[in-house]
Formats: structure tokens, C-alpha cells, sequence
């Protein structure tokens, strides 16, 4: 019974504790209530506020990006026309130093050369200044021919003879390089009814070309040429043919001419 008696003083003692709490927070709501009014309609004007402010900042907002987006291609079309250029640059630099590699080459190569390289070749240009120019007369003149065969004729008044190829003496050209000569002849003779005036450049014997002329009333000339390829030690010279005159005096008219054109190597 006693046991019954405290169990029921302690449920009691319970129940005024939460009645009393629960007086407690609504009396602490009351008072909160009136020193903190409801914020709704200014939370309503703030977002209303941000809304303004959103609406009217994001046109700029779009058309700033739209700008920046041009900036940036732009500039990617400005980076690429630098890319090329350097590209090209680059190639012409390096066809620069091939070259230079190259004439530096080459001056390593002239610089090698020894002093005997050096005089050979210096030879060797002597050598391919060939040319050569002569009368048929000296100091005299008059007729020569006719005669039964064909005669050498020896031009022995010298103009020219670089490269001493010529001989006065005999009248004969000696080719001394391989190459392209080109030779010239001039006639001249007194006026006959009944002997022409000729003159023919042999090579090595054979006939190549003349020079003709021929009439009764008053003196002839005639010229004529060719050019010939020559090996080293071939000969030309000029013949009269046989039962032809000419006739020449210290004016020259009768000339026998040659000079190289170019050397040809060796087969």
C-alpha cells in the first residue's frame, strides 16, 4: 500500500513538470512574437529587389560575352597568321644555312688547293684564250696563181695569235683543246674573164666550205666561214684551188681568221 501511495505521488509530480514546460515555451513564443514581428513582406521586396537587379544586369552580362567571344577568335586568327609566318621563317632560315653551308664548302675546297692546282689552273684559262688573224701579205703585193693543183696558202702578215696556235710559217691552225672553232676566210682577185678567184678551209685535208668569186669587169670578193668541232691536234688551213688567182697587196684584202668558242671535255 505504501509502495502504491509513492508511485502515485511521483506520476503527479511528472505531469506538473510537462504542464509547466509547456506554459514556459508558449509564454517564451508570446514574447518573441511581440519583440521580432513576421519579416515576410520585407524578404518579399528584397526578392523582389534581386530580381530587378538580375533583370537588369544580364542583357550586359550576354552582350559582354558576346564581345569577349569575337576578342578570342579574333586573336586565335591573329595567332595562327603568326604560326605561318614563323613557319616560313623558319624554311628560309634553314635554306640560308644550307647555302651558307655550301659557299663555306666550296671556300674550304678553294682553300685546300695547293699552289700547283692553283698554276694548272691558271694554265688551263691561258690555255682556252685561243684566236688568231692574219693577211696573206706581208709588205709585197700582187697576183699569186694560177697554178695546176691546189696550193696551201701561208697568211704571213699576223694580227693576232693568242695562244700560238696559228703558224705563220706553214699556214696551219693546230687545235690545242677540244672544243667549238670558228673559222673565216675572205677572197679578193683582179677582174678575168677566164679565172675565177677562189679559196677552200680544209680540215685535216677534207673540204669544208669556200669562198668564190668570179666576173670580167672589174675586181672580186668573196668571204665565207664555218664552225668546227675539233679534237686536240686537228688541222685547218686554206687552199687556191687549182687554176684560180687572187690577188693582194698591204690593204689585206685576203684574210684567214679563227678563235675558239668554247672547249668541249675530253671523250
Amino acid at each position: 500500500m505504501k509502495s502504491l501511495v509513492c508511485i502515485l505521488l511521483l506520476l503527479e509530480t511528472f505531469v506538473l513538470a510537462v504542464l509547466g514546460n509547456n506554459e514556459i515555451s508558449q509564454q517564451l513564443r508570446s514574447e518573441d512574437s511581440r519583440q521580432n514581428p513576421p519579416q515576410t513582406d520585407t524578404v518579399r521586396d528584397d526578392a523582389s529587389t534581386d530580381g530587378q537587379y538580375c533583370h537588369l544586369y544580364f542583357p550586359d552580362i550576354h552582350a559582354a560575352l558576346r564581345e569577349l567571344t569575337a576578342t578570342v577568335t579574333e586573336q586565335k586568327a591573329n595567332i595562327r597568321a603568326l604560326e605561318t609566318r614563323l613557319s616560313d621563317a623558319e624554311q628560309a632560315a634553314e635554306q640560308q644555312t644550307l647555302l651558307l653551308q655550301e659557299l663555306n664548302k666550296k671556300n674550304d675546297e678553294m682553300s685546300n688547293l695547293t699552289q700547283s692546282q692553283v698554276e694548272e689552273l691558271r694554265k688551263e684559262n691561258r690555255d682556252r684564250q685561243i684566236a688568231f688573224s692574219a693577211g696573206l701579205m706581208q709588205s709585197s703585193s700582187g697576183n699569186i696563181g694560177p697554178f695546176t693543183t691546189d696550193i696551201p696558202l701561208t697568211y704571213r702578215n699576223v694580227f693576232t695569235n693568242i695562244g700560238n696556235a696559228y703558224s705563220p710559217i706553214t699556214g696551219v691552225f693546230t687545235a690545242p683543246l677540244r672544243g667549238a672553232y670558228m673559222f673565216r676566210i675572205s677572197v679578193y682577185g683582179p677582174a678575168s674573164q677566164a679565172t675565177p678567184s677562189t679559196v677552200s678551209i680544209i680540215k685535216n685535208g677534207q673540204h669544208v666550205v669556200i669562198a668564190h668569186a668570179h666576173q670580167a669587169g672589174n675586181v672580186v670578193n668573196s668571204s665565207n666561214g664555218a664552225v668546227l668541232l675539233l679534237e686536240v691536234g686537228d688541222v685547218v688551213y686554206v687552199t687556191l684551188l687549182a687554176n684560180r688567182r687572187i690577188s693582194d697587196s698591204q690593204s689585206n684584202h685576203n684574210t684567214f681568221s679563227g678563235y675558239l668558242l668554247f672547249p668541249l671535255r675530253e671523250q
